[in-house]
């Protein structure tokens, strides 16, 4: 009897242990039918985007709300950045994307200016108002050869 018990204790916990390995299994491994129930997919349409890579922070107000997960060429020959976004965070039309820098030299992430219309992007939908990354070294050479204006 003592030995029935024993062996239900230690199969009960090796049950619950798989299961809890299966889990978070799924979860770190970012299984799309697992973890994009709280995400949706922006895209935002740049002229330049030098710098940025797959996996950057897109950041609102400063606070990390998704992250870079495709950047592609477009047919038009825009820079299309592909973004997965917390659901929480609802992005109004009139929003701009720009491309912003850590400090001088630091990584390149993708800054949301919300803006104030009432209507919402669904998901896939494009922010065509963005700011480039600004060029330092085309900017330093217009000054060093006296082409700023």
């Amino acid at each position: 009897m003592k030995n029935y018990f024993v062996d239900a204790t230690v199969g009960i916990f090796l049950i619950t242990g798989f299961v809890a390995l299966g889990w978070l299994a799924l979860q770190l491994g970012e299984v799309p039918w697992v973890s994009n129930a709280g995400t949706y997919q922006l895209r935002a349409e740049f002229d330049n985007i030098s710098g940025v890579k797959s996996g950057a922070d897109v950041q609102v107000a400063g606070v990390k709300v998704g992250s870079v997960t495709k950047l592609e060429l477009s047919d038009d020959f825009y820079a299309m950045v592909t973004m997965k976004l917390d659901r929480k965070i609802q992005v109004p039309v009139d929003s701009i994307a720009s491309v912003k820098s850590q400090g001088i030299i630091g990584d390149k992430f993708i800054q949301i200016t919300l803006g104030g219309d009432e209507e919402i992007f669904s998901d896939d939908g494009v922010i065509t108002d963005t700011e480039s990354a600004v060029d330092l070294e085309s900017l330093i050479s217009k000054f060093a050869f006296g082409q700023v204006k």
